[in-house]
C-alpha cells in the first residue's frame, strides 16, 4: 500500500525570511534536508514585502523563523504567533523533525 501525498505532507512549515540573510539561506538548506526525508507543505514569507508588514513587526530582527503546523490548519496569523510551534535563528534537521513530531501527535 502506498502512502498518499496527504499523509506524506501532514505538516506545513512556514519560513519567515528576508533577502540577503545568511542564516535564512542556512535555514532553507536545513528545510531541504528535512524535506528529502520527510516531505511537508511549504510556505515562505518575505517579511520585507509590504504585504507582510505585520510579520515584519514581529520578526524583523529574528529571521529566520519557522512555524510548524498541521497542513490542514488555517494559514499562519500574526495575532496567534505566540501560540505557534516555532524555531528561530539556527536549527538542525533534528530540531525541525522534533517539532514536526510534536505537531503530528497533537
Amino acid at each position: 500500500m502506498r502512502a498518499t501525498s496527504r499523509l506524506l505532507r501532514s505538516c506545513r512549515i512556514t519560513l519567515f525570511t528576508r533577502e540577503n540573510c545568511g542564516l535564512c539561506s542556512q535555514a532553507r538548506s536545513v528545510l531541504s534536508d528535512v524535506w528529502d526525508k520527510r516531505p511537508f507543505a511549504f510556505e515562505q514569507v518575505d517579511i520585507i514585502k509590504p504585504e507582510a508588514k505585520r510579520w515584519r513587526d514581529l520578526y524583523e530582527f529574528d529571521v529566520p523563523v519557522i512555524h510548524v503546523s498541521k497542513a490542514e490548519w488555517p494559514a499562519e496569523n500574526p495575532e496567534l504567533s505566540s501560540k505557534a510551534v516555532k524555531l528561530m535563528h539556527r536549527f538542525t534537521p533534528q530540531d525541525v523533525e522534533a517539532k514536526m513530531d510534536a505537531v503530528e501527535s497533537s
